[in-house]
């Protein structure tokens, strides 16, 4: 006599529709990082940062000394030295490190505050422009947020030593490369024993759109995560790092303008395009502040980016946001 055909089950589709949620739920918390904690929010009392003097900044950079690529020396060197005197002014220990490509020198401006030694947070925002594009958001409005932070730092007495450093070479065709002026910077970090607490990257922090689908994002998920307009600011972190977290939870802090987090792999396009990509080579804990870069500003990279396109009272808060963070984090 034969057996009965034993009927297979199927999953119930609540399960199906739970286990997705799940997943869903899992890669939200590991990408984003939601703050489930408070970082002792504090009422917003409007800007300690100039945006007319960022908008002078880039103005200056993106205009009068543009263009600004390995090809334009003559201009590049001017940005430094423009760099270099508004960091002196703040009150900055300032210095450059000069290093050789080929047949040309080129120059990192490094300019401290605080404490001569010890544990360091370092800030750094590259200064070159790719070809000969204007390069107003990327990076002159990086560079602009440097100076006013050097600023305010010169008016703090601080009890932890914070490095702010002006890259050279970041764009094409040093990228990746140890020619990049953030790489040459960690190779001497690494060979003094130098002890980074963190490095934050300011890259292209100027512009924003409130128009819906103005943010794209390199894979269709992360439109479950994060808005589809830009008008927000992210921080960028490697995958098993909390480092952005903290990041920006002191930056809301002080902010009005939306601090989103993102911890990612570097296969992901776009996670390790700056200056920190150096600093996690050698191990060393850093994150990028940025607007996103070519997933929002389409004129990345072009001719029109170009200052008048960029919203100077959102990198003021964005600045604010940082200068909070460096001053008030600890390990």
């Amino acid at each position: 006599m034969k057996s009965p055909n034993k009927t297979k089950k199927s999953l119930p589709i609540h399960r199906i529709i739970i286990g997705v949620v799940g997943v869903l739920v899992l890669i939200w918390l590991i990408l984003a990082r939601p703050s489930l904690w408070p970082f002792g929010k504090v009422e917003y009392v409007g800007q300690i940062v100039s945006p007319q003097n960022l908008k002078d900044h880039v103005r200056k950079l993106s205009v009068d000394l543009a263009p600004r690529s390995f090809r334009n020396r003559e201009n590049l060197n001017l940005v430094a030295d423009y760099i270099k005197q508004q960091l002196q002014k703040s009150g900055g220990r300032t210095d450059e490190q000069v290093y050789r490509v080929g047949t040309h020198d080129y120059r990192n401006i490094i300019s401290e505050y605080g404490p001569t030694d010890g544990k360091m947070i370092v800030v750094g925002a590259h200064y070159d422009g790719a070809d000969s594009f204007p390069a107003a958001d990327d990076n002159a409005s990086g560079v602009a947020g440097l100076i006013e932070l050097g600023k305010l730092l010169g008016h703090e007495k601080l009890t932890k030593r914070i490095v702010l450093v002006a890259f050279t070479l970041e764009e094409p065709p040093f990228f990746r490369t140890q020619d990049m002026g953030s790489a040459v910077y960690v190779k001497a970090l690494r060979d003094a024993g130098e002890d980074v607490e963190l490095m934050i990257s300011l890259e292209m922090i100027g512009y924003y759109s409130d128009a819906w689908f103005s943010q794209d994002y390199p894979m269709p998920l992360l439109y479950l995560f994060y808005p589809t307009k830009g008008n927000f600011i992210t921080v960028v972190d490697r995958v098993f790092s909390t480092k952005a977290q903290k990041v920006k939870g002191f930056m809301s802090d002080v902010m009005t303008l939306p601090v989103y987090s993102i911890n990612a792999p570097t296969a992901l396009p776009g996670i390790d395009f700056s200056d920190h990509r150096n600093f996690w080579l050698n191990d060393y804990p850093a994150v990028m502040i940025t607007n996103t870069a070519f997933n929002r500003n389409k004129a990345y990279h072009t001719s029109r980016d170009t200052y008048d396109r960029l919203d100077y009272e959102k990198m003021a808060e964005v600045v604010h946001g940082v200068y909070n963070t460096i001053t008030n984090s600890s390990d």
